[in-house]
């Protein structure tokens, strides 16, 4: 069995994966159950923790360290074959020392030959008792580690072989017998559930996340303006639907209005409900020239007749001609401030009354703020996936994120928009938005 380390391609890498370089290294080893008890509760133990998992490479990870703590294996892997079954597409190999992964930098990607080939062309359990001496052994590279004894099993998913569990090298030295057969086995029927579930996790994932795309807005040509915005999908498994949205458009005034929001939860009624409050509150700015306040009360009172809609936070912006400048007229439902940041890169939150979250009561009343702007001026707008962390203060990521603004303000806002959801302070864990847009000149008015 060649072990290199699968980096998803087909050339090794020269660094050993973080999660489970060695996993038994600090605890001297994994104690062999004694009692077919014993075994069958560390079976189903095992079984338990597998289907906790979602996404693909953890569960192919976790499947490989499940077999080798269930026989006290020293080493380990997981072949992936390719769709004609012919060979291995992935090599996920666990157990090795960092100098043991050094000594393999330069060796060929395993391809299914020798004994890998065998369990590939034959799926049925193997136990080898000495690989140096199977006809089917072809030996191992250059600066592999010498291995003895061998246990693979086939996982399948669907009645299709999906690939093959290796297992090398029981930690007491002892040849693999009938029970690490028979446990591995077991363990890999339930393998090939959980890889299912995590294949069918990731095409539910890629189909919410294109509908949730299709239902935020293209932004229109906004000259004289520069606008851009960014989505992000949540990375936390079951919150690949989310509520974040964000819109821009001209009012017949030569206004310009931005929008951003955030509909509590992460489900299709989130994005189904945001999609609603969207349409609405186009309507409404198209309505009359009317302060922001007044255009979320309008909004607020509306989901409160006619819809079910859940609690929802909002800014609502409109940078409006004021003399030889520009004004910000804004209002905001529950939601974080307004980011400015200067030309120069001088960055202010306009921080002010925040007024209640939609959807909460809508008899209480809504604030209006406003702000002078210059030409060159950038206003950002974001939903709060891109700065809460769990175990750091919301002031600290903000503070993060106006410099990070600060620092790449100069690119143009597309590039500005990709930036700041590459490298947000927030741990990733729900949906993103942020939507800016850029003042033009004085004077500047909408192409004809």
């Amino acid at each position: 069995m060649v072990v290199t380390r699968d980096d998803g391609r087909r050339r090794p890498e020269t660094s050993p994966p973080r999660e489970t370089t060695h996993p038994h290294r600090s605890t001297g080893g994994y104690a062999r159950p004694t009692t077919d008890q014993q075994r069958m509760a560390g079976l189903l133990s095992a079984v338990l923790s597998l289907s906790r998992e979602l996404e693909l490479p953890v569960v192919l990870r976790r499947i490989v360290t499940t077999a080798m703590d269930l026989v006290d294996a020293r080493y380990g892997a997981l072949g992936v074959l390719d769709d004609e079954a012919s060979g291995l597409e992935e090599f996920i190999p666990l157990g090795l020392s960092d100098q043991e992964y050094r000594d393999l930098a330069g060796s060929e990607f395993p391809h299914g030959r020798g004994l890998l080939g065998h369990l590939i062309h034959h799926p049925e359990p193997l136990r080898v008792r000495d690989l140096t001496r199977h006809p089917d052994s072809i030996g191992f590279p250059e600066g592999h580690p010498p291995m003895r004894t061998l246990l693979g099993v086939a996982i399948s998913v669907r009645g299709r072989i999906y690939g093959n569990l290796y297992l090398c090298d029981r930690r007491d030295g002892e040849p693999f017998d009938e029970e690490d057969e028979a446990v591995v086995t077991a363990l890999a029927g339930a393998a090939g559930i959980a890889i299912e579930n995590a294949r069918l996790f990731e095409q539910t994932r890629a189909s919410a996340e294109q509908f949730q795309r299709l239902l935020l807005p293209r932004l229109p040509d906004l000259a004289p303006f520069e606008a851009a915005a960014v989505y992000r999908p949540a990375t936390a498994p079951g919150h690949h639907l989310g509520g974040d949205w964000y819109d821009a458009l001209l009012l017949p005034d030569d206004s310009c209005a931005v929008i951003i929001g955030d509909v509590i939860g992460h489900d299709l009624k989130a994005a189904a409900a945001m999609a609603q409050i969207r349409n609405m509150l186009r309507a409404l700015l198209y309505d009359h020239r009317t302060p922001p306040s007044l255009i979320l009360h309008r909004l607020d009172h509306t989901l409160h007749a006619i819809t079910e809609a859940p609690v929802t936070t909002a800014s609502l912006a409109r940078v409006e001609a004021d003399g030889d400048g520009w004004h910000l007229h804004w209002s905001t439902a529950g939601h974080l401030p307004p980011l400015v940041v200067t030309a120069d890169g001088r960055t202010r939150y306009l921080h002010a009354d925040p007024g209640l979250p939609l959807g909460v009561d809508e008899a209480v009343p809504r604030p209006d703020h406003t702000h002078p702007l210059r030409a060159g001026d950038t206003v950002l707008l974001f939903t709060d996936g891109l700065v809460e962390h769990p175990h750091r203060p919301l002031d600290a990521c903000m503070d993060e994120l106006a410099a990070l603004a600060a620092q790449h303000i100069d690119k143009d806002l597309d590039a500005l928009c990709r930036t700041l959801a590459d490298r947000h302070p927030s741990d990733g864990h729900d949906d993103l938005a942020a939507l800016a847009l850029r003042l033009p000149a004085p004077g500047a008015r909408r192409s004809t």
